[in-house]
């Protein structure tokens, strides 16, 4: 064997380091999970699909990834962050419908009421919607939204509502759309309520949200064509509707999908079930209650019951967020 002569030690290190990467330089994923069955589900599958040499390889164009908003990008406790943005609009309308006052489930809302508010079911929450998101264009609605997310903060954890996005999946966004997976919300949120900000927080354009919408009409308002927001509603994106909301915007079955309750059910089983070739979803189950919240089967908002008992039958991966979250927000 020949000896090589006149190598530098740095110049022989070099050399080493251009042929076998140093560990250290290799990017590691998903930092802020530990390690345990969760990220390694979702690094294996990722793998399997983006390796041309496996037999599960997926074409760039049907990596598809899906994900509900509420409860699994960012915190949905006490109530969902949408209906802070609705009471918030009813206190400052009021002045204008001195009827509220005596009007539930306007009323709760101007008392600080919530027992009564969350009687007041879906048909009250509906009401609170139609009467402070209509009325206006869409563009004066984002505008609207966009104000809003600049000066609230949540009631509780004192912070900024974009702030309590959950850093863990951010980082999976990053990563799956890193391997060429395309990433869309499908949320039971309102649409025109999400789009003003995912892209600058979580890296998905306007044109990848899936939600809830009222109907809009086109009219001409002062010489110029726009769209007006009527109190009406027009699609629910939730439950059953999530798989039709996905079929109509997105046009493609996902690959991938990621929930965080009993109203993500139908997405994750449209994603996984009944189909070929390999498949994933993902549950976040909120079991820290000190650095967010812990529910699941008796919460009234997110509740997760029956996915939770789904997701053992069909082999879907449940997050563990206190023992598998480093950290929650970024």
């Amino acid at each position: 064997m020949k000896q090589i002569k006149n190598v530098t030690l740095p110049l022989l290190l070099f050399l080493l380091c251009s042929v076998i990467p140093p560990v250290w330089a290799q990017k590691q994923p998903l930092p802020s999970w530990n390690n345990g069955p969760s990220k390694n589900a979702i690094t294996t599958f990722i793998t399997a699909v983006t390796d041309k040499s496996s037999p599960d390889y997926v074409q760039p164009s049907e990596r598809i990834a899906v994900f509900d908003n509420d409860g699994t990008l960012w915190s949905e406790q006490p109530v969902y962050f949408q209906l802070f943005f609705a009471m918030d609009r009813v206190k400052k309308l009021a002045v204008d419908h001195p009827e509220w006052n005596t009007q539930q489930p306007f009323q709760a809302v101007l008392e600080g009421d919530m027992e009564t508010l969350a009687a007041s079911g879906e048909k009250g929450l509906l009401e609170l919607v139609m009467a402070t998101h209509a009325g206006m264009t869409s563009d004066e609605f984002t505008e609207i939204v966009k104000q809003w997310l600049q000066t609230a903060e949540h009631p509780t954890l004192k912070k900024a509502y974009t702030k309590l996005v959950y850093k863990p999946m951010l980082e999976l966004l990053d990563y799956l759309r890193a391997n060429e997976f395309k990433t869309f919300i499908v949320s039971g949120g309102g649409i025109e309520f999400m789009r003003p900000w995912t892209e600058e927080v979580y890296g998905i354009p306007p044109e990848q949200v899936v939600g809830s919408s009222i109907v809009s009409k086109f009219v001409m308002k002062d010489g110029k064509p726009v769209l007006v927001r009527e109190a009406k509603l027009n699609f629910i994106d939730d439950k059953e509707g999530k798989p039709v909301g996905i079929n109509q915007h997105i046009g493609r079955r996902p690959i991938f999908a990621f929930g965080n309750s009993d109203g993500d059910l139908q997405m994750l089983q449209y994603t996984t079930l009944g189909t070929t070739g390999k498949r994933f979803a993902g549950i976040v189950h909120h079991t820290d209650g000190e650095r967010e919240f812990a529910y699941d089967r008796d919460s009234h908002v997110g509740r997760l019951d029956r996915a939770l008992t789904e997701a053992k039958a069909n082999g879907w991966t449940v997050v563990d967020m206190k023992k598998e979250w480093k950290v929650v927000y970024p």
